[in-house]
């Protein structure tokens, strides 16, 4: 009897369209049964969102090479629910790829992250999960080294799983294959964006404001993801979607009644 494929369900927050996309499904396909549900459109930095005040369209846009491709107006969030509770009803999912992101989901902005809310929401369920980013914004970025290391990556939670509720924050530098030095178990850096709202004028002589800003590291220490990606290792960050303070509840008792 054939032995049942894995079944990975693929989605990100850069829509249909990125190149990144295909790099995930490019690593994703050797591995086992692969479907994609991703956004219409770019999605980036839209969090955990999720769409309530409007109805969600689903389209299969195409099937090639035996995966199934899905595409919503909703938010990557948006993409896990629809894969498994419509397009994949009834089955269980062995894991949740999400990505390949275009730029780094390292330090604090996995919290703005739509493909790590991906991640995220999968872990919800007890699915595992991986979002997979690459510290290159370009469109045409080149996602070779990110197939190289990622595939086996993957491959390797297939086989070993994840601890429950825990997701995989993975981000790697922009360099080739062969400058990658290694893989990294890292932490999240305590960072800040400094940012600024630009003031335009639109041709109708409207005023709009675009967001700019730069990432500081307000520390230097070897074992989190901003080191790891500036030293040119891949990031691999666990993720726990449990944002209580513990070390502070004892401290804030003086607040009970």
């Amino acid at each position: 009897m054939e032995e049942k494929r894995p079944l990975i369900l693929v989605t990100n927050d850069d829509g249909y369209a990125a190149k990144g996309l295909a790099a995930m499904v490019d690593i994703a396909k050797p591995l086992g049964e692969v479907v994609v549900v991703v956004p219409d459109r770019v999605r980036s930095a839209s969090g955990h969102a999720i769409t309530m005040n409007e109805p969600l369209r689903l389209e299969n846009y195409k099937n090639e090479d035996g995966v199934a491709y899905y595409r919503t107006n909703g938010t990557p969030v948006d993409c896990v629910k629809l894969g498994e509770k419509v397009v994949l009803r009834g089955r269980e999912i062995d894991l949740l790829l999400s990505g390949v992101n275009h730029g780094a989901n390292s330090s604090v902005s996995l919290i703005y992250s739509g493909t790590m809310a991906a991640a995220i929401e999968a872990a919800f369920d007890s699915i595992p999960a991986v979002g997979l980013s690459l510290l290159d914004y370009m469109p045409d970025a080149d996602f070779s080294a990110v197939i190289h290391y990622g595939r086996p990556l993957v491959e390797k939670v297939l086989k070993n799983g994840l601890p429950p509720h825990i997701c995989l924050n993975v981000n790697f530098p922009k360099v080739p294959a062969e400058d990658v030095k290694g893989v990294r178990i890292t932490r999240q850096c305590h960072a800040t964006w400094h940012e600024d709202l630009q003031e335009r004028t639109d041709p109708y002589g409207r005023k709009y404001y675009w967001l700019t800003g730069w990432l500081e590291r307000l520390e230097q220490e070897e074992d989190t993801c901003e080191w790891a990606l500036q030293h040119n290792y891949i990031s691999v960050q666990p993720v726990q979607y449990d944002m209580t303070a513990h070390q502070h509840i004892e401290t804030l008792k003086f607040l009970e009644l």
